[in-house]
């Protein structure tokens, strides 16, 4: 996958359409300095361009696999497009996470903007509180993030509280 042209074609559209957005997942990952392969796009989006997005993937020759009021994951048949999933923000979240993302050197150098590191890892919790088969990467992802100097851990373990995984933080707290 081609992810600095990848990125660059999401980023044009969504700023085209005038939308918020982030890089999160892997690369967002990568922009605080974690270094792993990663092998798809995950971008953060304002929710209330979910079907503007939907439909710009589709015409860009991507399948949607899925998509409910949260996600959407899109594939195309060239390898180089690869997969690109979306996640969509409403309300106090949306306003949250966009008023705090930063600007970092992402693909190819080029300026993208990613969520603080809290709000990376509240979307990893979530995922982990969806999807147990992720435990192992998403804890270590999670102990990355929460052993970066600044960040937040109360407001961090407030996220795992709110997915009844407070066991999970206490276990990541005693490794670092």
């Amino acid at each position: 996958m081609d992810l600095a042209r990848v990125v660059s074609l999401v980023a044009a559209f969504l700023d085209g359409q005038g939308v918020r957005w982030a890089l999160c997942g892997g690369l967002g990952l990568a922009a605080y300095g974690l270094a792993r392969s990663t092998f798809d796009v995950d971008v953060v989006v304002d929710g209330e361009a979910q079907d503007r997005v939907v439909a710009f993937m589709e015409q860009a020759g991507y399948e949607t696999l899925y998509r409910s009021a949260g996600f959407s994951n899109h594939l195309h048949p060239e390898p180089d497009f690869g997969r690109v999933d979306f996640v969509y923000v409403r309300g106090e979240t949306r306003e949250r996470l966009f008023a705090e993302v930063r600007q970092v050197a992402g693909p190819a150098g080029r300026a993208v903007p990613v969520p603080k590191p809290e709000h990376l890892a509240a979307m990893k919790v979530a995922a982990l509180a969806q999807d147990p088969a992720r435990l192992f990467q998403d804890l270590a992802d999670l102990r990355f993030l929460l052993a970066l100097p600044g960040v937040d851990r109360e407001e961090v373990r407030g996220y795992f509280v709110r997915h009844g995984l407070e066991h999970r933080y206490e276990e990541l707290i005693a490794t670092l």
